[in-house]
Parts: structure tokens; C-alpha cells; sequence
């Protein structure tokens, strides 16, 4: 199911409950204030924080209210509680259930607990997003936090505990026989359930991302066999391939440094270290942050399949990484570490979505001859930001726009096309959707001339046949 625009899914009007999946602990504040909050950011901290507070002391389900009173407990709008709640249903820490049967949509809010420090630090995902974020010195510092030390060591303190058969008897047959009648009476009846807590696993990324089938045609039976790519190896594959964008070709050396021919089995840590090694490698040491590799569903306005040019662009943007645009727009080229801080900048700091991103680098490149600089793009994208530029679409008129406004102010359109040809800009591999919306604005507003338009097409098709290699 596709998501729209926030006030597509929520109004202030309706009505919600939180309802917890298990007891939530004191403790579990740490966990969220010190080791969550620095990945989610304190807006989605606080909305978990209200929506427990709505329950009862060491009770599961809260009273119902609106949505307009959760706007005024926080003084925030429904767009930023919207936004809030997808980023905690994405790291696991809710679960939303809407019943939509009567005229006001009904919501069930389920707060899920949040991992235990250990599940954390191990997890795989978040201990390394955590890492790239607050650091090396903080981060051992938080582990420090959340450790103490073992208990003493067998050889100073001897076990003196007595088992259950030493201290209590065993049952008589009357005693027995009384349990019996009465074991119905011990279970919680069918509408209730005992007040407990399962505790929470750790992300997972979903294994049909990943394309095991080239992975296993790509792997020699005599090398590693079938069965030792178990369904836990596979778990481990697809989310170091989400982590550490590896494909399918590059994992395969990674499993077989991490094969044990004794075992016949893959050793899950060493594959971990393998693919985090190569990634520190080629990004000079750093780790990966969390951030939306490609334009959210929300802010996604392709709703069918592309048929027009202009229309196939925009799916580009909208599902494609900004990584990716870098490596398309080098020939395929590895970008330099410095273009990639200015991406990630844009994408955390100016919190631009990667559609918009996408969209940016093809407007920066063309504006100044295929150089990303980082005054110029961090310029452009805090001007964006204040615009509060959402969609691809948004960011195609608005880049159109500033394409006008600069060639007015440098001497009108014949100068802007002159000096446009004056530079060696890589026209095959440039999105034309610039001179396309111009000329609908300034030859006709109303009507465009059939062979233009035609010419036009097909220059672009063979952009996209580019992109396609």
C-alpha cells in the first residue's frame, strides 16, 4: 500500500489508543533517551514518551483521545507527529493498527520495547549507525554505561543454593486432585491476558530485498554448499547489504572469507568484520549513517507507471539512491568522499528527502559545468529547506525557476543559451527537463509545436537509455 500525503492519513479528528505489547520498564528511558534518541531525533522521542505516559502504571491499554489533543500535549503539527510516528515504526519501536469502518478512523497506537543494551550493541544496524553518530569516545563511553562487571569467578565464592526437591515436598494425591478441578480457574479467560513482556527483536531487513538468486548462481557448490546459506545467514546478508550497500556480486567474497571448511558453515561475525572493513576502506574509514536512502512513500506523486518521458524521470528520482545519481552522473565512477559528506549533509542536516536530493545534484552540475561544490550545493539546498521542498515534482519547478531567474539576470534567454553551449556539459547523461518546461512557458503557453515536442521526447529517451546502462 502506497502512502500519501500526511493529511491523507491522519486528521486532527481522529481517535486513538495506546495499547503497549508488554510491560515497559524505568530502565527502558535509559535505553531510549541514550541509545535510540540519537538516531530518531528528540520529536520521536517525545511522541513515545507521551503515548506511554497515557497508560496506567503496569497497565497495557490507555483511554481513547484525538489527535488534536496529542498536537496540544506536544505543540507540534500533524505533520511532524505523522513524520514521527513512520520513523518509529521503522526502527521497530511501534506497531500502528487503524480501524476505518466508521466515519472517524479509529487508531490503535502499540509501543514495542525497546532492545535490551546487549541486543543493542550486538544488533548489527544500530550499533553501527550509533557509532557513526556520536562517535568513538561517546559510544565506548555508553557501553561503559550500560555494563557491569561480571559476578565473581567460581574460585572465590562456592554455590551453596538448594534445588527445588531439597527445600519443598511433593504433592499428595488429594493435592492433586484438587489442581485439577480447579486448573480452569488458573488461566486468564479468553478476553484477557496475564500483564507481561516479550521482548523486542532486533531489525530486520525483509530477505526478498536481496537477490540470493544471482548471489547462489555466483557461488560454487564445491566452495560452500547450499545448506550452510542457512536462513540465519541469509537474515545476516540481507541487512549488511541494506547497511553497507553491497550487491549480490560483492558479498559473494565476502562469504567466502567468512566460510569455515571444518564447519561447513558461515561464521556470521567474520562476515560482519569482512563487509564492515571493505566499507571503511572505500569511504576512508567512515561508517554508514541512517538515513532514507531513497524518496519516502509519502513523498512519492508517481502513483502509476511512467509513460512519458518527464514522468519516467521522475520515478528515477523518486527511486534511486543519491548515491547511485553520483555514480550515474561519473560514469560510473566511485564519487569522492568529500561529494558524499555533502550528500549526507543534505540529507540529515538540511533534512532534504533523497527525491529532492536527486534532484538538486542534476540542477547543481548543470549550473556550474559538471563541479559539485560544497558552498554551492549546501546554498541550494538551505534555500530548498526554508522552501520546504518535499517532492520531486516540487523540486523540478523550483530548479526550472532559478534556471529562468539566472538567465534573466545574465542578459535573457539568448545569452543563457549561448553561454549553455559555451560549456562542455555531458548533454547524454543531463536531465533536458529544464529546456523542456521552458520552452511550454516562453515559445506557447497554451500549445506546443508537434515536431518540438517530438524532438524533445526522443532526446530524452536517450537519457534514459543512458541511465539504463
Amino acid at each position: 500500500m502506497r502512502v500519501g500525503q500526511h493529511w491523507q492519513e491522519l486528521v486532527p479528528i481522529d481517535r486513538y489508543m495506546v495499547h503497549a505489547s508488554g510491560l515497559l520498564y524505568e530502565y527502558d528511558r535509559k535505553v531510549l533517551t541514550f541509545l535510540y534518541q540519537p538516531l530518531i531525533g528528540p520529536v520521536c522521542l517525545s511522541l513515545y514518551m507521551t503515548l506511554w505516559a497515557e497508560l496506567e502504571e503496569n497497565r497495557l491499554w490507555s483511554e481513547s483521545s484525538s489527535h488534536h489533543i496529542l498536537m496540544n500535549l506536544l505543540g507540534l503539527n500533524l505533520k511532524d507527529i505523522y513524520e514521527a510516528r513512520l520513523k518509529l515504526e521503522g526502527i521497530g519501536l511501534l506497531k500502528t493498527l487503524v480501524n476505518e469502518e466508521d466515519e472517524i478512523r479509529s487508531f490503535v497506537y502499540e509501543l514495542q520495547p525497546p532492545l535490551t543494551p546487549e541486543q543493542f550493541f550486538l544488533d548489527g544496524m544500530l550499533n553501527i549507525y550509533l557509532y557513526r553518530k556520536i562517535g568513538k569516545n561517546h559510544f565506548f563511553r555508553l557501553k561503559r554505561f550500560f555494563s557491569e562487571r561480571k559476578n565473581p569467578t567460581d574460585k572465590e565464592y562456592r554455590d551453596v543454593t538448594r534445588a527445588f526437591q531439597d527445600v519443598y515436598s511433593s504433592a499428595t494425591p488429594k493435592t492433586l486432585k484438587y489442581l485439577q478441578d480447579v486448573s480452569s480457574d488458573l488461566k486468564a479467560d479468553d478476553k484477557n491476558n496475564f500483564i507481561g513482556r516479550n521482548e523486542q527483536s532486533g531489525i530486520q531487513i525483509d530477505v526478498r530485498q536481496f537477490d540470493f538468486d544471482l548471489l547462489m548462481a555466483g557461488l560454487n557448490e564445491s566452495l560452500i554448499p547450499q545448506k550452510a546459506i542457512n536462513q540465519k545467514v541469509k537474515e545476516a546478508i540481507s541487512n549488511l547489504a541494506f547497511l553497507y550497500d553491497i550487491d549480490a556480486i560483492q558479498m559473494k567474497k565476502f562469504l567466502l572469507d567468512a566460510f569455515n571448511p571444518n564447519s561447513d558453515e558461515i561464521d556470521i561475525e567474520e562476515l560482519r568484520k569482512a563487509a564492515r572493513d571493505w566499507y571503511q576502506f572505500v569511504n576512508y574509514d567512515e561508517l554508514p549513517s541512517l538515513i532514507e536512502r531513497t524518496q519516502p512513500l509519502k513523498y512519492q506523486v508517481q502513483q502509476q507507471e511512467p509513460k512519458t518521458p518527464k514522468e519516467k524521470m521522475i520515478r528515477y528520482y523518486e527511486t534511486t539512491s543519491p548515491l547511485k545519481v553520483l555514480v550515474d552522473r561519473s560514469n560510473g565512477a566511485e564519487p569522492a568522499a568529500s561529494d558524499l559528506k555533502v550528500i549526507e549533509s543534505l540529507m540529515i542536516n538540511q533534512q532534504l528527502p533523497p527525491g529532492v536530493v536527486n534532484v538538486l545534484i542534476d540542477f547543481v552540475l548543470l549550473q556550474t559545468d559538471m563541479k559539485f561544490t560544497k558552498n554551492y550545493v549546501e546554498k541550494i539546498g538551505s534555500q530548498w529547506t526554508r522552501k520546504n521542498v518535499k517532492t520531486v515534482i516540487e523540486a523540478m519547478d523550483l530548479a526550472i525557476k532559478e534556471n529562468e531567474s539566472k538567465a534573466s539576470s545574465s542578459g535573457g534567454d539568448k545569452n543563457r543559451q549561448k553561454s549553455f553551449k559555451q560549456k562542455p556539459i555531458r548533454t547524454e547523461i543531463l536531465p533536458d527537463w529544464f529546456d523542456e518546461e521552458q520552452q511550454k512557458r516562453t515559445e506557447n503557453p497554451h500549445k506546443e509545436k508537434e515536431a518540438d515536442v517530438e524532438a524533445k521526447k526522443q532526446e530524452i529517451e536517450e537519457i534514459l537509455k543512458e541511465f539504463k546502462k
